[in-house]
């Protein structure tokens, strides 16, 4: 199988000279996938956009060599390009709701694209726009194709993204992130789409993330990329069997499982140098427990360690590569746990009982906006969190469990129900009395954070609402001591939130919420799109800080490897209500309901074991609109009559372990 695409010693600078890319080298065959790996500022979107000629201003490519078919891309004329770009190669970006056109139906911009490239108009192109859709999977493609971007949800999005890149039938296929932050589920369905298409049309696919188990699933070939160089290239069994470089072996300790449970992950200290700002020595020497003087006196040339596989390290050169590797190197291992798992937890004292909560928004239409309906968000659930543990709450995007969160800081209405805290009921109570008692951390750090403020400002703005300290000199004082709790820069709190790293923003939302010294934390989603190696400093510093100040969190999350790493117990929700409620061993490793079932089945495996996948029929309900009977019933192998028409029973499997399920309901509890 000849390379569809070479490329050779490419190198993309800022004008001023200082490259962002520099010195790539790699092929594709065709019909493979290569994945370019690494965390966030590493290039590889730059590497990306460079082939594509998309470059920002301010940005050029400095001398390369990138052939596609046999075509020089540097070569063509930018008219030459169009045709190509979108044609012969297009591109899935990141984030699929900045990239499509809010004022265009999503039919509309994909005639747009047969049109260019594949000469279509009028009726055929109508035809052939719905037959994209139903391609990838769009349900009831005809009527989507009349709707608009902001009408469909972040996994159709991301389905339209490729479908319009499908359309004109591409020999190479750019996916730049296409599964950050999707839920499992959704994630699962958008690369078993991608495989598809691959093995149908031969298409070959540059893969950028920095998820492993996506790199597992998907990888022909891998390149890890690092500070704009590639570090290390093998094949995806190369990788997994024995990585070479420092760096990739700590990206792959930073992985969070049940295994490490009581130990911190092996987060890799620092950051990502800023691209360019190193010209001497190897990049990753300041965060490499191995690097010695010559680390950061000459950079390392690549050596060639086998057939197929080469790394950048100066542990390589000028020795038996081979054997160095195997002294050197971590071997990924199938997971394998022989502890038993503590399945019943010891008893403790509760902190917050929850007990049929419901959070209903009304649905309003005509000019007399009359009320025509209701959207159950949150219907009917009940849990409870002792002191100093964690309950995950894990689900699909938009079955209710941010809207939990912030009815439990009542910063939404519930409309029925009890929430009391530390025996003290909250529901139709002063909840500014227990404000400092129950904090959250939000999803997105950054539009949590008020741009105008330092972060002084901010964190002082919580204590002097709350009456937490003496003076402005007790709450600086108390500032400093935040700042060294979440691993910062005392001096840092004279910054603004956009001189800060996502990682960092995430320490000050942090800091934020401890600032009045709270007792309940509510985290959503904190590590959601954040690299693996952040992700693993964020879970080092919830899990010491619940150490040492006995903290309780409701930890809301669609990453089960996470919570397999932090939480006690889990919750699963669907469209507002819970299904299956365990301890984090018994949900995980004994699911009960078909929907946790086909959640965990949906992960990707870094140990290449094999795993049925069992794939869900359709989108989840609208909950203005939920099912009759089981909410699961329309999506489920299992459903019975009987599942149509009411809502199962609890029923218990251990005095921690229940489950609404009719498979499951002989002895209901």
């Amino acid at each position: 199988m000849g390379d569809l695409l070479r490329v050779s010693g490419m190198v993309t600078q800022l004008r001023n000279g200082a490259r962002i890319v520099d010195d790539i080298s790699f092929n594709i065959k065709a019909g493979e996938t290569f994945v370019l790996l690494g965390e966030s500022g590493c290039g590889k979107s730059m590497t990306a956009l460079s082939l594509l000629r998309l470059l920002p201003d301010g940005v050029v490519n400095a001398g390369s060599a990138a052939q596609l078919d046999g075509i020089e891309l540097f070569d063509l004329r930018e008219r030459e390009m169009r045709d190509l770009r979108g044609g012969m190669m297009a591109m899935i970006f990141q984030e699929p709701g900045l990239s499509l056109n809010p004022v265009m139906t999503v039919g509309q911009q994909i005639a747009e694209v047969l049109g260019l490239h594949q000469g279509m108009r009028g009726s055929a192109a109508r035809l052939r726009c719905v037959e994209l859709l139903d391609q990838v999977g769009i349900p009831d493609a005809s009527r989507r194709a009349e709707e608009y971007p902001f009408q469909l949800s972040g996994g159709m999005k991301q389905r339209v993204m490729i479908a319009m890149a499908l359309a004109g039938q591409p020999k190479l296929l750019i996916a730049d992130e296409p599964t950050t932050a999707l839920d499992v589920t959704i994630q699962a369905q958008v690369l078993q789409l991608l495989r598809d298409t691959q093995a149908a049309s031969g298409m070959s696919l540059l893969l950028i993330t920095h998820d492993l188990g996506v790199v597992a699933e998907m990888a022909h070939q891998v390149g890890v990329m690092y500070a704009g160089q590639i570090v290390e290239q093998a094949s995806r069994a190369q990788l997994f069997d024995q990585p070479l470089h420092p760096y990739t072996q700590k990206l792959f300790a930073a992985l969070p499982d049940a295994t490490r449970r009581n130990q911190s992950l092996a987060a890799i200290p620092g950051n990502v140098p800023p691209l360019g700002s190193i010209t001497q020595g190897c990049r990753f020497a300041a965060r490499c427990d191995r690097a010695w003087s010559l680390c950061n006196e000459k950079t390392p040339d690549w050596t060639v360690v086998g057939e197929g596989q080469g790394v950048r390290c100066h542990l390589y050169q000028g020795q038996d590569a081979r054997g160095k590797g195997q002294e050197n190197n971590v071997r990924v291992q199938e997971h394998q746990d022989d502890s038993k798992p503590d399945l019943h937890l010891a008893p403790c004292p509760l902190l917050l009982e929850v007990s049929d909560l419901r959070v209903y928004f009304p649905i309003r239409k005509g000019l007399l906006q009359r009320v025509v309906g209701q959207v159950k968000a949150v219907d009917g659930v009940s849990l409870d969190i002792p002191q100093g543990r964690t309950l995950a709450l894990v689900g699909e995007s938009g079955c209710g469990k941010t809207t939990l969160g912030k009815a439990l800081l009542q910063l939404i209405s519930p409309i029925t129900g009890s929430v009391q805290f530390d025996g003290r009921e909250l529901i139709g109570s002063d909840a500014r009395e227990q404000r400092a008692s129950m904090q959250m951390v939000f999803q997105d750090s950054y539009a949590s954070l008020n741009p105008k403020m330092r972060v002084a400002e901010i964190l002082e703005e919580g204590m002097t609402a709350l009456n937490i300290g003496n003076n402005s000199a007790a709450r600086q004082a108390h500032i400093d001591t935040l700042l060294d709790q979440v691993g910062l820069a005392r001096d840092s709190k004279w910054r603004y939130p956009h001189e800060f790293s996502g990682g960092q923003r995430q320490r000050i939302a942090i800091a934020r919420a401890l600032a009045v010294s709270p007792r309940l934390l509510i985290c959503d989603e904190p590590t959601s799109a954040l690299d693996v190696s952040v992700q693993a400093q964020i879970l080092n510093l919830l899990k010491s800080l619940q150490q040492k100040l006995e903290l309780s969190y409701l930890f809301i999350t669609h990453n089960l490897a996470v919570v397999e790493y932090l939480a006690d117990e889990v919750c699963v929700m669907y469209l507002g209500r819970i299904v299956e409620r365990g301890t984090s061993a018994e949900v995980l490793r004994a699911p009960k309901h078909p929907y946790t079932q086909a959640l965990l089945s949906a992960i990707p495996r870094i140990d290449g074991a094999k795993r049925e996948r069992i794939r869900l029929k359709g989108d989840l309900p609208s909950p203005a609109n939920p099912p009759q009977g089981c909410h699961f019933a329309p999506r489920c192998e299992h459903a019975s009559e009987q599942c149509r028409m009411s809502y199962p029973p609890v029923t218990r499997h251990s005095p921690t372990h229940s489950v609404r399920c009719y498979l499951y309901a002989e002895n209901p509890g």
